[in-house]
């Protein structure tokens, strides 16, 4: 249900790319940017889900 990388997360890491950055794909850059909070992947169902949208707020 919760993806392992997404449109911006392959955007991401072909920029990274660009600038030299190596053994560096979309799924790492969509671990990194669910780790920092740049995405909210809880599910609906899942209580976080609400509290982290109400956070970036």
């Amino acid at each position: 249900e919760i993806p392992a990388l997404t449109d911006e997360s392959k955007a991401l890491a072909k920029r990274l790319k660009e600038h030299g950055f190596k053994f560096l794909g979309p799924t790492t850059c969509y671990a990194f940017m669910q780790a920092v909070g740049m995405v909210n992947d809880h599910l609906v169902e899942c209580f976080r889900h609400g509290e982290l949208g109400r956070a970036r707020r």
